[in-house]
């Protein structure tokens, strides 16, 4: 059976250090990569209707933007890899959405990178990592 890794991915030294660890691993086990970038957003709607309209505009146009700053140029990148890379982007919550990406997708690991950021912030409001560690359907690599 093949790998295949999820790939957390926004764009950072830490997301391209957790990249670069999936395509090793997925070269020398001929597996595959599915890049993920997750797009927060908020899940409020006390808005106005003209509120939400400009709402769902800047939302595509977030989606575009990721399509063609973040995820066009890696997957430029890696056209000669001899990897198979597929991406997704979607919005939500970064680690469940990692989380439901993998799964629905047959990943058999997920690979994050690790940001650096600990202290006062990690523990007041959690991290990608810790969160995902502890939800996550299949075995998690958190690279350097």
């Amino acid at each position: 059976m093949s790998e295949k890794f999820a790939v957390g991915f926004d764009g950072s030294g830490a997301a391209k250090r957790a990249l670069e660890f999936a395509i090793g691993h997925a070269k020398a086990h001929g597996g595959s990569v599915v890049l993920i970038h997750v797009l927060e957003w908020s899940p409020y709607s006390f808005l106005t209707p003209t509120e939400l309209e400009e709402r769902h505009k800047r939302r595509q146009e977030e989606l575009d933007r990721a399509e063609t700053a973040v995820m066009k140029p890696v997957l430029d990148a890696l056209d000669d890899s001899g990897v198979s890379v597929e991406t997704v982007i979607k919005y939500g919550h970064i680690a469940d959405t990692l989380n439901e990406v993998a799964a629905a997708n047959g990943a058999t690991q997920i690979v994050i990178g690790r940001n650096g950021h600990s202290g006062i912030g990690s523990r007041v409001f959690g991290s990608v990592a810790g969160h995902l560690v502890q939800t996550a359907p299949v075995p998690c690599t958190i690279v350097p």
